[in-house]
């Protein structure tokens, strides 16, 4: 089975609030041995965690090897004060409070730098992205800075301007990439970044009460005509389904990834190779 190259440890799939609260007096051991247990089970033998605040990721990459796991992680991810990304990480409000934060990650063990340049996606508004975006010019200096330690860059962008910004700082992985246009995918595809686009997080949720589906049936839509275009221009695709996001379950997430790609490309062998060809630049280019 493939890897699982976009996954937050901290989560449950679930209660976001409940499964933090877990962890808010130490970090809580048997919670990943049952999570890593679930990848283990299903042949899962590689995961790129999207880091967290309390220390989870950073103990779940000691624990992993215990499972035969190839596990990733940049400790915690990092977001502009003010700005989405509180969930997961930690901020900053000048570039010195950033490179402090990203020199704090690599001493942590970090094997790259994530980091929050918009929002999420905004189901009360069509096509809209929650928040402000960062300035491009502030989104190359982020990238700059973690370069220039020797560390790669996973990115949590949505948008057509988040995703140009991402790809001309020379971003190296693209998560979600909703609400994007061709223009953008053939961006992708010149940049040589890799875009993880999660689409079960949106697809996982049909049926479920949350949001009506005839809010959600136009994103998958534009998420499948998306997946299209990026497989004919042959954009660098890694499968990850941001395990632990609300009905987007460990182990199982990757997998109903890999199922909707199938549906959506047909299971032919260049669509396997083309997946296996995303997460091989993945592993080669997010480590230390």
């Amino acid at each position: 089975m493939f890897g699982e190259c976009h996954a937050h440890v901290i989560m449950n799939g679930m209660n976001y609030k409940e499964a933090v609260s877990l962890h808010k007096n130490g970090v809580q051991d048997r919670i990943i041995h049952h999570c890593f247990r679930e990848y283990q089970k299903r042949g899962i033998t590689f995961i790129r965690d999207g880091g967290d605040a309390l220390g989870v990721s950073g103990r779940a990459k000691k624990l992993a090897p215990e499972y035969g796991i190839d596990y990733r992680s940049p400790i915690f991810a990092i977001h502009r004060e003010g700005h989405y990304g509180s969930i997961v990480g930690k901020s900053y409000t000048t570039m010195k409070e950033y490179h402090a934060l990203v020199l704090e990650a690599k001493r942590e063990g970090a094997d790259f730098i994530k980091i929050m340049t918009t929002g999420l996606l905004d189901f009360n508004d069509q096509g809209k992205i929650t928040g402000t975006p960062l300035p491009a010019d502030e989104v190359k200096e982020l990238v700059h800075i973690a370069h220039g330690e020797g560390l790669a860059v996973m990115s949590h962008t949505n948008g057509v301007y988040g995703v140009r910004a991402s790809i001309e700082a020379g971003m190296d992985s693209i998560e979600h990439g909703n609400y994007i246009d061709e223009e953008t995918i053939e961006m992708l595809a010149q940049s040589g970044a890799v875009w993880t686009p999660t689409l079960v997080t949106v697809r996982n949720l049909l049926g479920c009460g949350r949001y009506e589906d005839k809010v959600l049936l136009p994103i998958i839509e534009t998420g499948e005509q998306n997946l299209r275009l990026a497989f004919e221009k042959k954009v660098n695709v890694a499968l990850g389904s941001d395990a632990g996001a609300y009905m987007v379950f460990h182990g199982q997430g990757i997998y109903d990834e890999y199922a909707t790609f199938r549906e959506i490309l047909g299971e032919t062998e260049e669509m396997k190779e083309w997946i296996q060809r995303g997460e091989d630049i993945i592993k080669e280019r997010f480590k230390t």
